[in-house]
């Protein structure tokens, strides 16, 4: 307590800023009070008013601060345009790595929900600016490969979202270095890039796909039950031709089935002309 003390106002400020960034990035904004940041400071409470007005404003600052740097090393990486665009995506991918590297409580902050007090989302709204200056990118690349303009913006937003996701995921699980990771985000993103077709479609889910395949399959029942009828009719002429008894049987005359005479039985018969 005796050091805390003697700290300069800039000192103290930094203090702060410091413990705040730590526990806003532990916590969130919201699970953070005043009473705990100035416990962890070990200094009174109007203290951190003094220097800030309250928890929304040391978060400002935090968030301003961590915003500021994370812009600078985006746009830095992004601003290059003699670079290959394949440098391009490498750079910018191992620029944001090696900030969350080098910032994990910053970045952490900036990808917590925001608090109410900060209606414009900071975060969203670098990545709206970042979006920008991506969409200019592929934009000149679209063009070189003769695809339509009024896709980029989409396409922008699916390689900053998976950019950004993929490093929220990697700041806690580790498993990859920073360059592993990078190499990986950009295969996907690059061969994708450089494959792309003018006019994608679904290949098993569209509803055309859909509506060809319930067809084909309604033709295929009506085929089945077609041989089915074909085959009961088959068996039910089979059973028919079959029967001792049926009349259309081209081996039965009409006569019975009652064992013939014998010869003796005949001559022991009385011969009604001999009388």
């Amino acid at each position: 307590m005796a050091n805390t003390s003697r700290m300069t106002s800039y000192q103290r400020r930094e203090q702060l800023i410091e413990i705040g960034r730590s526990l806003f990035a532990a916590k969130g904004f919201e699970a953070v009070s005043v009473e705990e940041i100035a416990s962890t400071a070990k200094v009174s409470k109007p203290i951190v008013y003094e220097h800030f007005g309250g928890k929304e404003g040391l978060y400002a600052v935090v968030v301003d601060r961590e915003m500021r740097a994370l812009t600078d090393v985006l746009i830095n990486a992004l601003s290059d345009p003699k670079a290959h665009p394949r440098q391009i995506v490498e750079r910018t991918a191992l620029a944001l790595l090696t900030y969350v590297e080098e910032n994990a409580e910053g970045f952490r902050v900036l990808t917590r929900d925001s608090p109410k007090t900060d209606p414009s989302n900071s975060f969203n709204s670098l990545l709206g600016d970042v979006a920008v200056r991506v969409e200019d990118i592929l934009t000149e690349a679209f063009k070189r490969q003769h695809l339509p303009a009024k896709s980029v913006p989409y396409y922008a937003q699916m390689l900053i979202g998976m950019t950004v996701y993929t490093c929220q995921y990697w700041a806690d699980q580790r498993k990859l270095s920073k360059e592993q990771l990078a190499a990986h985000i950009v295969n996907l993103a690059w061969y994708g890039l450089s494959r792309m077709e003018a006019k994608p479609e679904l290949r098993y889910e569209s509803e055309k796909t859909l509506r060809a395949a319930e067809k084909q399959a309604a033709k295929e029942a009506k085929e089945n039950a077609k041989r089915e009828r074909k085959a009961a009719k088959s068996q039910d002429a089979s059973s028919q031709s079959d029967s001792p008894n049926n009349p259309d049987d081209p081996g039965n005359n009409g006569e019975t089935d009652e064992p013939a005479q014998s010869q003796e039985q005949q001559e022991q018969q009385p011969n009604v002309d001999e009388n």
